[in-house]
């Protein structure tokens, strides 16, 4: 297991360096920081020191050498716009976006086990059928469109529910901001946590079924019929629990994908998270914000990614197995 887990992590570490020569490629494509540091007002003389302060003159290699050794350390650079931390800025938009994606991804386990249980058990059922013509429709519209039709249907038409925004919030340790604990911020979350929901939720249902129909054929869940085990412990323990493994390393590729989604759910709810920060970041041109929020992003991405690998290591040894092979 050892073994494995060095292997995971040496992965790990070469994707984030990957990702940071991919963010400073991009830096250097994005636009002039410094538009929007000094004004109109700043001769050429002035902003070709300020340039040479702040390295932008320095050869890409160097620039990504010194950037990665700041990493190391903590450091991911400081926001050109906001003059503080890159990551201290995007620590504080964080909250937001993790709310948003921990009320999705509950949403998701909430409906697509049983949805995707029934649609398994009970193919031909009009109910299932119903279930499965949903999830392709929504697969196929993208989420800023669903979010605009949420908005126009619960928002502007009935007036149910608030159109943007996170609503009232109660600061908790270490300054972070929730709406959890507030009616009007939970009012506030259900629609972005739908809209968002509508990307995973439908490849979830569609997993969970298809995974569970094979897994009914099998001679075990047979045999344990056949001894007269009551048909929720066959379905659940014996049939579920043999789904979970495909199921577990989906969600974990796909709670990155949620997290890089979220751009376009907070650009329409005007939800203040990492992802409307990022949108900010390039209409300002600032590069050391993009770069860092990338990297942070990543590295969430690795970590959830290594975690779930490590996770199924332990659950299915075979893994291990073959990786020795």
């Amino acid at each position: 297991m050892f073994a494995f887990f060095i292997r995971r992590v040496t992965q790990a570490v070469f994707v984030m360096l990957v990702i940071s020569l991919i963010g400073f490629t991009i830096k250097q494509s994005v636009g002039d920081p410094l538009r929007e540091i000094t004004g109109i007002s700043v001769s050429a003389a002035e902003r070709d020191a300020l340039r040479e302060k702040l390295g932008l003159n320095d050869p890409f290699l160097l620039q990504w050498g010194r950037f990665l050794a700041r990493a190391l350390q903590g450091d991911l650079g400081n926001s050109f716009y906001f003059k503080r931390p890159a990551l201290q800025v995007i620590l504080g938009k964080a909250p937001a976006t993790l709310e948003l994606v921990f009320s999705t991804s509950l949403l998701v386990v909430l409906l697509s086990i049983p949805i995707g249980i029934y649609a398994a058990v009970r193919p031909r059922a009009w109910l299932a059928r119903f279930f499965m013509g949903v999830s392709i429709v929504g697969v196929s519209i993208p989420v800023f469109l669903t979010a605009i039709l949420l908005i126009y249907v619960f928002s502007v038409g009935l007036g149910w529910l608030p159109s943007f925004g996170r609503g009232e919030l109660v600061t908790l340790f270490g300054g972070w901001q929730s709406g959890y604990f507030t009616s009007d911020g939970l009012k506030h979350l259900i629609l972005p946590s739908i809209a968002l929901s509508s990307i995973m939720l439908p490849l979830f249902i569609r997993l969970i079924r298809a995974e569970m129909k094979e897994v009914l054929e099998t001679d075990y869940i047979k045999y344990a019929r056949a001894k007269g085990l009551k048909p929720g412990r066959v379905l659940l323990v014996h049939g579920f629990k043999n789904t979970l493994l495909p199921v577990i390393t989906v969600g974990g590729v796909q709670l990155g994908t949620l997290i890089a989604f979220t751009i376009l759910t907070e650009t329409v709810f005007q939800w203040q998270g990492m992802g409307a920060m990022f949108i900010e970041a390039v209409d300002r041109a600032d590069t050391s914000l993009i770069v860092a929020y990338l990297v942070f992003v990543g590295a969430l991405f690795v970590t959830v990614n290594t975690v779930v690998d490590l996770v199924y290591g332990l659950v299915n040894p075979m893994i291990r197995i073959a990786g020795r092979r």
